[in-house]
């Protein structure tokens, strides 16, 4: 599975929304593990279905990161519903730009809220490495990379 980079046209727009419904039926089941068979291809913690050219409002994230936290690993129509106000600023990489490392501003602590791979809601507190990834990924699919949030 490729991973497209930028100036790619889908890393720069907002994703289409997926139903509850076409994740509950396992539609796309085959997306997801081929999506977290690339991720750990290519040594990544998070990837989101836009970096391999689909139009979806889609995630995964390395899978023992979600075991340590108690969270699925595959997020759909992800949105953060609030920011803590303590931040800090980390090097991030992205699959999708080979090679640039930049600090990156983010919020220690998130309240973050999506469907899972099988299309039931989640809620749950987020904070550290955990928080920094959801935030990237979710920046992904609201057409943004860390080009565009490096200072």
């Amino acid at each position: 599975m490729e991973i497209v980079q930028i100036p790619h046209n889908l890393l720069a727009k907002k994703c289409t929304p997926l139903s509850a419904e076409d994740l509950k039926s396992g539609v796309y089941d085959e997306l997801v593990a081929d999506m977290k068979k690339s991720m750990k291809d290519h040594d990544g913690i998070g990837l989101a279905a836009n970096q391999v050219g689909k139009d979806l409002a889609l995630f995964v994230i390395e899978a023992q990161l979600a075991k340590d936290n108690d969270i699925p690993d595959t997020f759909a129509n992800p949105e953060v519903t609030d920011y803590g106000k303590e931040k800090d600023s980390i090097e991030e990489g992205c699959l999708s730009i080979t090679g640039f490392w930049t600090p990156i501003q983010r919020s220690k602590k998130i309240m973050f809220k999506a469907l899972d791979g099988k299309g039931s809601k989640v809620k749950f507190k987020a904070r550290g490495l955990l928080a920094r990834v959801l935030q990237h990924e979710t920046d992904h699919l609201n057409g943004l990379t860390i080009k565009d949030r490096a200072k």
